[in-house]
């Protein structure tokens, strides 16, 4: 009993921080209409100017936190600057898009690599452990759980009830019209990049007090967060947070049968099957061609 609870326990926290991830990704996705992988690279920012700030330079840590969060929502707006508004502007095909946020994701892992070195960064808090359930949870997982589920009410309640959420989702229904009817696309483009980074950024906070630091961490984490956007429907937000769950929940169960070195396998074996038989994802939002 002991061994499931803490497998589900698990499960919660991975789908916690693959939602994050996911919804950045989905939000992006839905508005502008090409996969941002370079999402993973903001995170990864995200992540190591946590390290930069509270370790290497010794700031306040909630001082920290607030300046990695402001970085990771202005390099992703940077990113759309300098790389995908001149490409939009050449009508860039969604193919050309790709190719090119697979570039800056190439692109900012080597810098980092550069500036931080290869060896593993950790980044040491009081981190107190609780039991619940005959499972062990600690300080940190509980408020990535926490932090996560607000952070997600709070992009459900601004997609739905707020003015911009309004002109973000007719943009992405339909950019034409929602320019004829005065919405500004590269301003919600810019809104939407400012969203999508900082759910980044503290999902690479979060994962940067948790765990161990490297360069291409980014690369993994945008992975689930694909994957679980492609399990509950790319093109949906709230489809993007429940596939993530599901997914950190099958990992996590899957393991209970397969060695713990299977966990990617699985990810993959569950990306491939809703790829090939249910693309739409389980909430049934077709993709549109980018």
């Amino acid at each position: 009993m002991a061994i499931a609870t803490q497998l589900i326990l698990n499960g919660v926290i991975a789908g916690a921080i693959y939602a994050l991830v996911a919804s950045g990704f989905s939000l992006i996705y839905s508005v502008t209409k090409f996969m941002h992988f370079a999402h993973g690279a903001v995170l990864a920012i995200g992540a190591y100017l946590l390290f930069t700030f509270a370790v290497m330079y010794g700031l306040n840590f909630w001082f920290a936190i607030v300046l990695t969060l402001i970085c990771s929502s202005l390099a992703g707006v940077l990113i759309d600057w300098l790389v995908y508004r001149p490409l939009r502007r050449r009508k860039a095909s969604g193919a050309v898009l790709l190719i090119a946020s697979i570039a800056v994701m190439t692109l900012v892992n080597a810098l980092v690599l550069a500036v931080w070195g290869a060896d593993v960064k950790t980044v040491q808090t009081r981190n107190p452990v609780f039991d619940v359930l005959g499972a062990r949870i600690t300080f940190i997982q509980v408020c990535i759980i926490v932090v996560s589920l607000v952070l997600l009410l709070a992009l459900w309640w601004l997609m739905k009830q707020t003015k911009l959420g309004k002109a973000m989702r007719a943009v992405a229904d339909n950019k034409d019209v929602a320019q004829t009817v005065g919405i500004n696309p590269e301003r919600i483009y810019t809104y939407t990049f400012i969203i999508g980074s900082f759910l980044a950024g503290v999902a690479g906070i979060l994962i940067g007090i948790e765990q161990n630091l490297y360069p291409t961490m980014g690369i993994s984490l945008v992975i689930k967060g694909f994957t679980g956007a492609v399990i509950g429907s790319l093109a949906s937000v709230p489809g993007s947070v429940l596939g993530s769950f599901i997914l950190g929940l099958v990992e996590n169960i899957g393991i209970w049968w397969l060695p713990s070195g299977y966990k990617d396998a699985i990810a993959f074996v569950l990306l491939f099957i809703f790829l090939l038989f249910k693309p739409s994802g389980l909430l049934g939002v077709k993709v549109r061609e980018a």
